[in-house]
């Protein structure tokens, strides 16, 4: 993988560009791909965001989200634009099965592929050119930093600006993890100057809901939620019927992994959803716990040192069970 910079003298050549991001995106992952692509439109090239999947609908509000290609849901049709792509860019995933049922379409193209990426081991060798960088609060910053790098800071637009926020917002936890370095305040800093008004990205992501998200989240925090003090360690498990009871969305979960943070000397907060195809695990952690090599050893995920995802093919049940297991082996890390 060559490095990024090098891309910088062709962006003046128009060409057709794709860029793409892991299955069902969050706000850093949706916002990056859209400050990108209003960035890389103001140079006259032809841009189209593919997502891999649906997203949640409390995004939609983001500057040129009505023009996002679900890729599940428009095979056809993204099949082509893929096909035509000169660039790929990949945010916010490094390696290509996060993408779902597009991981053999993009192995496949032979364009030239960009990473832009802060996840921990990416798969270098599938990308031409790039950058990845642990350090970073988000890819929403890496995407920032592209536009300064490339001398293209006079086309941050509000627009722009709005994407990038949503999505160090996302990643940083409102600016409470230790990713929250006085270079991403620096960078809100110059947000505000071009016009952010950051009032109104607060209201569209965290006050863009159903009631019965909130009816939900009440239900799982009173119903589903175990603690364990002698691990310092919180587990909440949802079943499936607990989504149908409530109509739950796509997004209708993100946050809820924070929530038992807020309990006195909890180190480590995990999350198991029943989906239909597997089930889905997040991982929060406060302090020296990792949560990726945790991920990686129990549950095939991976991810930053204190958030993680994982997931497992066994019944809730049993994959639980094996949570419970792995809990009582990390005891020394958990004290």
């Amino acid at each position: 993988m060559q490095p990024i910079y090098e891309i910088f003298p062709l962006l003046t050549q128009p060409r057709n560009i794709v860029i793409t991001t892991h299955q069902k995106p969050d706000a850093d992952a949706m916002g990056s791909s859209l400050a990108l692509y209003n960035f890389l439109k103001q140079f006259g090239h032809t841009v189209t965001v593919i997502s891999p999947t649906n997203w949640a609908k409390w995004l939609d509000w983001m500057p040129g989200c009505s023009e996002v290609i679900d890729y599940d849901a428009n095979r056809e049709k993204a099949t082509n634009i893929l096909n035509a792509a000169d660039w790929l860019f990949c945010l916010d995933f490094n390696i290509f099965h996060r993408t779902k049922t597009m991981t053999e379409r993009l192995k496949e193209l032979k364009c030239t592929k960009i990473l832009i990426d802060h996840h921990q081991e990416p798969d270098e060798p599938s990308f031409n050119y790039g950058i990845s960088d642990v350090t970073k609060s988000s890819t929403c910053e890496m995407v920032y930093d592209f536009m300064v790098a490339s001398g293209g800071s006079e086309k941050i637009t509000e627009e722009i600006a709005e994407c990038i926020y949503a999505g160090i917002v996302g990643d940083t936890g409102s600016f409470r993890f230790p990713s929250s370095t006085q270079d991403v305040h620096r960078l809100v800093a110059d947000l505000k100057e071009r016009g952010l008004k950051h009032s109104k990205v607060h209201e569209n992501l965290f006050d863009n809901f159903l009631e019965n998200k909130l009816r939900f989240t009440g239900h799982v925090l009173l119903h589903r939620m175990q603690v364990f003090y002698e691990f310092n360690t919180v587990l909440i498990a949802i079943p499936k019927s607990d989504l149908l009871k409530y109509h739950v969305k796509t997004g209708d979960t993100e946050g809820l992994v924070n929530f038992p943070q807020t309990i006195q000397g909890i180190k480590l907060v995990a999350i198991v959803i029943d989906r239909d195809e597997e089930r889905k695990w997040s991982f929060r952690s406060k302090g020296g716990f990792d949560c990726n090599t945790f991920a990686r050893k129990y549950f095939e995920g991976g991810g930053h040192f204190n958030a993680s995802g994982g997931r497992s093919s066994d019944p809730l049940d049993v994959t639980v069970q094996k949570f419970k297991e792995a809990i009582k082996e990390n005891k020394s890390l958990l004290q």
